[in-house]
């Protein structure tokens, strides 16, 4: 079996505080090492959102070694994946990149009452994708 990843995924919402980094941990928590899994933001955070983190540890995923991280030009470029989640026109487009846009509630400012049905929402979205890129594979 190949130690090359199947895909690299690349998550970007505005703050990289909590949509795209509980999408990240799902998809690292998923996948393991056989997808690469990226996230960024147009406009970082300080720091990942707390409500994120502990909707996430509710399910055995720790995000609270993450940092936000800038989106760069770089990143896009190197992931096959590329899901945005409210950054708008802020993500640069290449050809060839598959590109999709998850409306997702953005949880800056809620408590984990309300981040727990956008973290399930995203949960499902990953299942899907890894899904996708899994059946990609076979084909």
């Amino acid at each position: 079996m190949s130690s090359t990843p199947l895909a690299s995924v690349l998550f970007v919402c505005v703050h990289n505080a909590g949509r795209s980094q509980m999408a990240a941990g799902f998809l690292s928590h998923l996948a393991g090492d056989r997808v690469e899994v990226r996230s960024a933001g147009s406009i970082p955070a300080e720091q990942v959102n707390p409500a994120a983190v502990e909707a996430m540890k509710e399910v055995g995923i720790d995000i609270s070694e993450q940092k936000p991280k800038v989106l760069t030009t770089e990143a896009v470029q190197a992931s096959d994946y590329v899901i945005t989640m409210g950054c708008g026109d802020a993500c640069p487009i290449f050809p060839g990149k598959n590109y999709l846009d998850w409306a997702l509630e953005d949880p800056a400012g809620k408590g984990v009452e309300s981040v727990r049905p956008i973290r399930d929402e995203i949960k499902t979205r990953i299942e899907a994708l890894f899904a996708e890129i899994d059946a990609k594979q076979e084909a």
